[in-house]
């Protein structure tokens, strides 16, 4: 499991609705945005250190985590980020986990945060997302489980 993690100072994602675009997660005010990559042997190991540092880490200002301060959390599935460059001019997705797979990690990181009092926003799985974010800092981390 992969994540890049920034600190905002807002982020939301918006889908294509029947009436045009339309707002699915949003922070609205200081937190973090994570991109969340699974790959193909993650499982309740790798959910629970992703969840453990999203909420513990003392990214925000004044050094706090988004636990201790009661910040949020926008969480979207990126897949993209188990692309592998390496070889050629076109990345291979072969790293990355598939949807019946990826999905129900990413709800369970959402999940486990959430059980530690991170209030969290998500994207849609699956879905063709526009994600704005207004970094803070701009300050951003690439945490590996």
């Amino acid at each position: 499991m992969r994540a890049v993690v920034q600190r905002v100072v807002r982020a939301e994602v918006r889908v294509d609705g029947p009436e045009g675009p339309e707002v699915v997660g949003a922070l609205d005010g200081p937190g973090l945005l994570v991109l969340l990559g699974v790959t193909h042997d993650d499982g309740p190991d790798q959910v629970a250190f992703m969840a453990r540092k999203i909420a513990e880490l003392r990214l925000l200002r004044e050094e706090v985590s988004v636990a201790a301060s009661g910040a949020g959390v926008l969480l979207v599935s990126q897949f993209t980020l188990y692309g592998d460059t390496r070889k050629g001019r076109r990345p291979t997705w072969n790293a990355a986990a598939p949807g019946p797979v990826a999905e129900p990690l990413v709800e369970a990181v959402a999940l486990a945060l959430r059980e530690r009092g991170v209030p969290v926003e998500t994207g849609r799985f699956g879905a063709d997302m526009a994600v704005e974010s207004v970094n803070d800092g701009p300050f951003t981390l690439l945490l590996e489980a």
